[in-house]
């Protein structure tokens, strides 16, 4: 009695379970009722959050308002911009980066400013990335108990609660003190995420040794990077969790978990700043939320049905490829 009280949960022991019983791809694609039942919740919880941002969309506040009319043509929903919110967080959500990382720099290239596309992103990632975490423990990604505690939720804990500090730093600093140029901003986070690529390429596929007080310097890295650009979060925090012994698919449960909670923190300055006179644009809100819809649903999905081999290669190769382009771009910019 007393030695299964000592066993220590770690939370990744139900996805080993899971591709242990049934280790082909087509053994785990049928949904149980309680999926099934879960991706019904999750379609109510973002349809109500979809007529939210309608509503944010039209200026309901003294502080809001529409920066760029000319872009938008008038429009609630942008079409092409709901199409890339459904590819990048289909990513996103199914490899713990990408959404801000790619499509921040892809809205700032067509004219949208910071102002409009930060805050935006960081509503549709919190709401995003606590769905997510709700339906990587509904397909069996991850577990988190609180009694006794799993080692997924003090992970998750740590990650958020540096993130949360590193981001009201950024946020406050970089926006509401010293004004630093995106350029400069853009070229920090892509020379981190090809560093970070590169040093995850080189140790895919190898087990290491779990050390989850790396995540502490992880968590907070990725809150500044989230706080400053918008992107930069998913790709710290999951090769950093990965580098760090966590088993791949219960990493992206728990970078969807801290991502989420920490964008919530972000949002409480974003509007303590609005209420201090920063004008903040919802204009994209909407198309973000409408793509994220499907995208929410189906990436924890592809994460159980996916072998953890797959995916211990293609999370740093993914993570390579954004850093590449990010880099891209801003350098492209900056001749």
């Amino acid at each position: 009695m007393n030695e299964s009280k000592s066993v220590k949960i770690m939370g990744w022991e139900i996805a080993d379970r899971l591709e242990e019983s049934r280790p082909g791809i087509f053994d785990r694609i049928a949904l149980q009722k309680s999926e099934i039942r879960a991706i019904g919740i999750s379609v109510l919880i973002f349809s109500f959050l979809l007529v939210l941002s309608l509503w944010l969309a039209g200026n309901p506040f003294a502080s809001t308002t529409s920066l760029t009319p000319e872009l938008t043509g008038g429009k609630t929903i942008i079409w092409w911009v709901v199409l890339l919110a459904v590819v990048f967080e289909f990513l996103d959500s199914a490899a713990g980066m990408g959404y801000g990382t790619a499509i921040t720099p892809m809205l700032l290239a067509v004219g949208f400013q910071p102002i409009q596309i930060v805050p935006v992103i960081m509503m549709q990632q919190a709401a995003a990335g606590l769905t997510s975490a709700f339906l990587h423990r509904e397909f069996s990604n991850v577990e988190w108990r609180m009694k006794p505690v799993s080692e997924s939720v003090r992970l998750s804990l740590i990650i958020t609660i540096s993130g949360c500090f590193a981001i009201i730093l950024s946020v406050s600093a970089v926006y509401g003190f010293f004004k630093l140029s995106q350029q400069w901003i853009k070229l920090y986070v892509a020379l981190l995420l090809v560093m970070m690529g590169v040093v995850s390429l080189f140790h895919s596929g190898k087990r290491r040794e779990y050390q989850p007080g790396k995540m502490i310097f992880f968590g907070a890295l990725a809150g500044f990077n989230k706080g400053i650009g918008g992107g930069g979060y998913g790709p710290v925090v999951t090769i950093g969790g990965v580098l760090s012994g966590v088993p791949v698919k219960t990493m992206m449960a728990i970078t969807a978990l801290s991502e989420g909670s920490v964008c919530v923190v972000s949002l409480i300055v974003w509007f303590s700043l609005m209420a201090s006179g920063t004008v903040l644009d919802f204009a994209l809100f909407p198309s973000m939320m409408l793509g994220s819809l499907f995208a929410v649903v189906a990436a924890p999905y592809a994460v159980k049905v996916l072998p953890r081999k797959v995916l211990s290669w293609c999370i740093p190769a993914y993570s390579c490829i954004l850093a590449a382009y990010m880099l891209i771009k801003v350098i492209g910019n900056l001749l």
